[in-house]
């Protein structure tokens, strides 16, 4: 079981440190709302995982994945949840109204609720079918079958959860210290376009995947 939660470790760090909506998600709330709004992000997507955990354990995901219609759903869901993040932050990208202007129709007054960070984070991250097939794959590798499975789903989550906030708060504190170095307002609406790009483009790959 120590090899086997080594191999674990390496895997989940890999895993991750490569960018994707996650990442993209936490620095474009960062962005929005400061370091608070970016960690509270990062604990929405984390929390996720213990989901994601409990359903693979459960053998729910193998039924999602093996039930065409339920996949579709959680896929066309996803998508359509990316979209809806892409057309918020090409609206602000097109929104005139200089340095104050925040990277998101959510900040109106520079303060966002706990609650929209925190959703916006955990829905990333449950509607995500690619998260709930990562899991489905990977987490059995690394369960000892004389054992219990879900204990055992949920403590490799918790160790998943620890990493992912840890890299994902430490970008977060990384973008915080990028714009109190002063970004202009042209910066600010061409980031808020890229990233706005990036979620409509990935909502439309991820639709139209089979």
């Amino acid at each position: 079981m120590s090899e086997l939660f080594w191999a674990y470790l390496v895997a989940i760090t890999l895993l991750t440190v490569t960018p994707g909506v996650d990442t993209l998600l936490v620095m474009r709330n960062t962005g929005r709302g400061g370091l608070r709004d970016g960690c509270l992000t990062s604990v929405g997507i984390c929390s996720g995982l213990f989901i994601h955990a409990g359903l693979s354990a459960l053998g729910i995901s193998v039924l999602l994945v093996e039930t065409a219609w339920a996949f579709s759903a959680l896929k066309w869901a996803g998508a359509c949840y990316l979209v809806w993040l892409g057309i918020g932050s090409l609206r602000a990208a097109f929104r005139r109204g200089g340095a104050a202007q925040t990277l998101a129709p959510a900040a109106i007054h520079g303060r966002v609720s706990s609650s929209v960070s925190l959703r916006e984070g955990l829905l990333s991250n449950v509607l995500n079918p690619k998260t709930a097939l990562f899991y489905m794959a990977l987490l059995p590798q690394f369960i000892d079958p004389s054992g219990d499975a879900f204990r055992q789903s949920l403590i490799l989550a918790g160790v998943h959860f620890l990493l992912a906030m840890l890299w994902q708060c430490g970008l977060a504190w990384a973008v915080v210290r990028f714009r109190g170095l002063g970004v202009s307002g042209r910066m600010k609406r061409l980031l808020n376009g890229v990233t706005g790009g990036f979620f409509v483009a990935m909502g439309g790959k991820l639709a139209s995947s089979g």
